[in-house]
């Protein structure tokens, strides 16, 4: 748990790992930072890949990318059984969780299953840090939107709702984001919210967002609202520059 006691969510755009060779990963300066949120030498980490399905290829580059920071590392699976007696006791013994990206429609389905929704909101309010890329920055919000039904993104409206926002991942790197956020944030269907281009993570301590942070320049957050005449008010964030690796 974070030594501040405060509910911190770090919600990552895309980028959370950097390409070593064919095969590797190394973590980039994001997990870093959110590492540094926990406030402990040597933070207890869970990574949880319910979104990719725990495919142990996953898993094992998981832990490989995870094995360079100073870290004791676990996982939490749900296939084909929970790898932990009580998952929820697992999670709350932690100081950060990280959830990786994939299809978030899936991850929340089954997250819900197997009642984990309540033990991650008894864990976010306890002090262990909330991180996670993609359908794992989604997951904590409200909604936004999703290719998990296929390559044409859909509205997502059922996220855990911890953060009382909409959110736009991959916001620089797939043309259809935009737009879709836009028009779900004007009609009402979605929140007023945040998005992050690759490289970005949006903090948040407890429900009030804090800041951007980046280790690429040049890339970008965004507020976005509805302007009160059927469409939306977009407002560029700078992001806080994060020393590169």
């Amino acid at each position: 748990m974070s030594t501040d006691g405060k509910p911190h969510i770090l919600a990552i755009g895309g980028g959370s790992f950097i390409p070593t060779d064919r095969y590797g990963l190394s973590p980039s300066p994001l997990l870093r930072y959110a590492l540094d949120l926990t406030g402990h030498d040597r933070p207890r980490v869970c990574f949880v890949p319910t979104a990719l399905g725990d495919g142990a290829e996953h898993i094992a580059r998981f832990y490989a990318a995870f094995a360079q920071l100073d870290a004791e590392v676990s996982h939490l699976s749900l296939f084909p059984m929970p790898n932990h007696e009580d998952p929820a006791a697992h999670l709350l013994a932690q100081d950060l969780v990280y959830v990786s990206g994939g299809s978030v429609a899936n991850l929340l389905a089954l997250w819900r299953l197997h009642g984990l929704e309540d033990a991650f909101a008894e864990a976010w309010r306890s002090g262990v840090v909330l991180c996670g890329q993609s359908a794992g920055a989604l997951c904590w919000h409200v909604g936004g939107n999703t290719d998990s039904f296929g390559p044409r993104l859909r509205p997502l409206t059922n996220g855990l709702g911890l953060l009382p926002y909409s959110c736009g991942v991959h916001y620089d790197s797939d043309p259809q984001r935009r737009p879709l956020l836009h028009r779900l944030i004007a009609d009402g269907t979605l929140p007023s919210g945040y998005a992050a281009d690759e490289a970005v993570a949006l903090h948040y301590v407890g429900i009030e967002f804090v800041q951007a942070v980046s280790y690429v320049d040049g890339r970008g957050a965004y507020d976005i609202e509805p302007d009160g005449a059927g469409g939306v008010k977009e407002t560029h964030i700078e992001p806080r520059l994060l020393a590169s690796l």
